[in-house]
């Protein structure tokens, strides 16, 4: 079953702008830098990301989200978690970024 992986941030205050442009670029390629060990192909996609800009005031101090969908699910995600080097050395890389993170799983249609 597939599997959407919400991922929320917070960056530090004194983090030059341009870092965290070159931070969410890094995010958002990757779906495409990402590859599966045994197929060596891509195996989730980056739906999106950006800079919050909602007017309800809701964001608790976050601002930045991603979508990333896992189309294999658990398996995928697991390898992405625990795994895969090119997600490994970019959790190290922002974690120096970042103030907050929160992270939301779900699969679709379940309650």
């Amino acid at each position: 079953m597939a599997i959407y992986h919400l991922v929320l941030l917070k960056f530090k205050d004194l983090i030059p702008p341009e870092e965290v442009k070159s931070a969410c670029s890094k995010f958002l390629s990757l779906g495409d830098n990402c590859l599966h060990p045994t197929t060596q192909k891509t195996y989730f996609k980056v739906v999106g990301g950006g800079k919050d800009n909602s007017p309800e005031n809701l964001q608790n101090g976050l601002t930045h989200a991603f979508v990333v969908y896992f189309e294999n699910g658990e398996e995928d995600r697991e390898y992405y978690l625990k795994t895969d080097p090119v997600h490994m050395e970019f959790s190290v890389d922002i974690k120096e970024l970042v103030e907050k993170i929160q992270v939301v799983d779900f699969t679709p249609g379940v309650f």
